[in-house]
């Protein structure tokens, strides 16, 4: 408890990264695809980097903690502070927060839960992202480690307040449009699937050191499992077809992998507008976004509930 672990090396998120991103994502978010547009709105020089990516390339640095894991349980708390530019350079440090052994079975080795504190700072020192994230993890042996703490999970109750202190109150959504007409409750469907591809590429980007994302041995079925995130990414970017007026996305209620994606799966993103929430220069919108896999002509399978709150005008 309380151990802060070796940080993995810093990353610089240039234009190369920036483009290799966008090109295994797809994601139309218009102010980390035109230089003019971030810089209207955020009324500061440069280019913004996807806040996806911000996040993809923290996950990838905390998993010093967590390379042979089971799976990953929850996120919480997910907010980003400030914003990340093209060129900035990320530092993440993993602080353990909470260990709890889970139930034992007599068909699988002890395993056990680590509640994880993820910070990521820029090169300047400012607190970029702020989270936290629940990993299952194998036992190093047999006997009971006596840790029983209570870790929590995912909150069921949305609660904008913290959101809120993350939105960035001088940027000027306008260049972006009016307001868009999404009623809540309402589902829609992008209809554009999107086939998974580049995947090992996402997992060295970001210096992901999860070994069943590069090695199709240690995958289920003798597949390589396809990282978490990039579901995210494609789930992200389906959102911002559907609407295209966002800005940014300040911050995630919660995020459950419902299910494996394999590379080759053809995945189709769903939206439900949950909450709007209105801040002085726009709105925050909480939606609920689900993905399915389909595989090898099989009847798609839920992989994704995922729930962003988005900022828009």
């Amino acid at each position: 408890m309380g151990e802060q672990l070796d940080p993995a090396p810093a990353i610089t998120i240039g234009p190369g990264e920036a483009a290799v991103y966008q090109a295994i994502c797809g994601d139309p978010l218009a102010i980390s695809l035109s230089r003019p547009m971030a810089e209207a709105i955020t009324g500061q020089p440069g280019s913004v980097v996807n806040p996806a990516l911000v996040l993809q390339v923290a996950i990838g640095q905390s998993t010093v903690a967590t390379r042979k894991v089971v799976a990953n349980l929850f996120y919480r708390g997910v907010r980003q502070l400030h914003t990340v530019r093209v060129g900035d350079t990320l530092t993440t440090v993993v602080t353990v927060r909470g260990l709890r052994e889970a139930s034992a079975r007599p068909d699988r080795p002890p395993r056990g839960l680590v509640l994880l504190g993820i910070q990521t700072h820029d090169d300047q020192g400012r607190l970029v992202l702020d989270f936290e994230r629940c990993a299952l993890v194998r036992c190093r042996s047999d006997a009971s480690t006596g840790h029983a703490d209570h870790l929590g999970g995912a909150p069921e109750e949305l609660d904008m307040v913290p959101v809120v202190e993350a939105v960035p109150s001088d940027w000027d959504l306008s260049p972006l449009g009016g307001p868009q007409e999404w009623p809540i409750g309402e589902t829609r469907r992008d209809p554009l699937r999107d086939t998974v591809t580049d995947a090992p590429a996402l997992v060295r980007l970001t210096q992901n050191l999860a070994p069943p994302h590069r090695d199709a041995s240690l995958g289920q079925g003798g597949k390589r499992l396809v990282y978490g995130g990039h579901t995210v990414g494609l789930a992200q970017a389906g959102l911002v077809r559907l609407l295209p007026t966002a800005a940014t996305v300040v911050g995630w209620h919660l995020c459950d992998h419902t299910g494996p994606v394999f590379e080759d799966d053809v995945v189709e993103v769903s939206a439900t507008l949950d909450a709007i929430h209105q801040v002085p220069n726009g709105r925050l919108l909480a939606f609920t976004v689900t993905v399915q896999a389909e595989r090898n002509g099989a009847e798609p399978v839920p992989v994704l509930d995922w729930r962003p709150i988005v900022l828009a005008p």
